[in-house]
């Protein structure tokens, strides 16, 4: 346990002297935030109704789907997980630890938000914070096991940051940060329901906003920690210690059954 914690502290010291994961989990997600709110607010009076949860989930989009995966690879290309295991550090941990700390750079921007947004840009804030608190973590554990099984599967940091945007600007632009769900055309709705950050706005709105749900929320919260499940085993499971002998117990494209929960979400929702 000891060590878990020392190694715990010394990534979540990574994240904040590293100026790239500190661009992409502060300094990114926050000005954005600002933006669209003096933007949005001029051109949707109801735009800050849904402003807390949606910049919430950009910036959980931003430090897992765009941060995390390009610091597993860059730690596997560099050698450190090669050090890992001489020294018996489990790879459990390694795909945990960082996935945890990136939540908790997260919770902290979160906070500034929720702090800020009333003040700045009169935004709606939670009716029901409990429910606010499992969505969060509902939507951080989903993201978070993307982006660790993007980072395990991808052969270098050009195909995970291409295979990152491939996820983070549909989620910009069609999972509701933006715009409502309901104004968009039946067959991107389909297609929006593939995205961890659709089902995120969603429970948002349901469960914890007290707006209307655009589906069953409870099944959104579902989704996702099946979605979050299935991407953890799936890193743990074709996890590679190192790049230059990159052994895994199974073919990179079995990450692609980390969709299947999403698309289980299409057909019964």
């Amino acid at each position: 346990m000891t060590a878990f914690a020392h190694h715990f502290s010394f990534e979540f010291r990574i994240g904040i002297r590293n100026r790239q994961l500190l661009f992409l989990m502060y300094m990114f997600p926050l000005v954005f935030y600002l933006f669209m709110g003096f933007l949005m607010a001029e051109i949707n009076p109801f735009f800050g109704e849904g402003l807390v949860p949606a910049m919430i989930i950009l910036a959980l989009l931003a430090a897992t789907l765009l941060g995390l995966p390009e610091a597993i690879v860059r730690a596997r290309e560099v050698g450190i997980y090669r050090s890992y295991k001489v020294n018996g550090v489990p790879s459990t941990s390694i795909l945990a630890i960082p996935a945890l700390t990136t939540m908790l750079h997260t919770a902290v921007v979160s906070l500034i938000i929720i702090v800020t947004a009333p003040l700045l840009f009169d935004a709606g804030m939670p009716t029901n914070w409990i429910y606010f608190v499992v969505t969060f973590i509902a939507v951080a554990f989903a993201a978070a096991g993307l982006g660790l099984l993007i980072g395990v599967v991808a052969p270098n940091s050009r195909v995970s940051m291409l295979v990152s945007q491939m996820v983070f600007i549909p989620s910009m632009l069609l999972a509701g940060l933006m715009l409502p769900l309901s104004q968009l055309p039946e067959a991107f709705l389909s297609i929006s329901k593939m995205l961890p950050a659709t089902h995120g706005m969603n429970a948002f709105n349901g469960l914890a906003m007290g707006n209307a749900a655009d589906f069953d929320p409870w099944s959104s919260i579902a989704v996702l920690i099946v979605g979050g499940v299935v991407s953890f085993a799936l890193a743990s499971y074709l996890f590679s210690w190192d790049s230059q002998n990159p052994t895994r117990r199974g073919h990179p494209l079995l990450a692609i059954l980390a969709l299947v929960p999403y698309f289980a979400g299409i057909l019964l929702i």
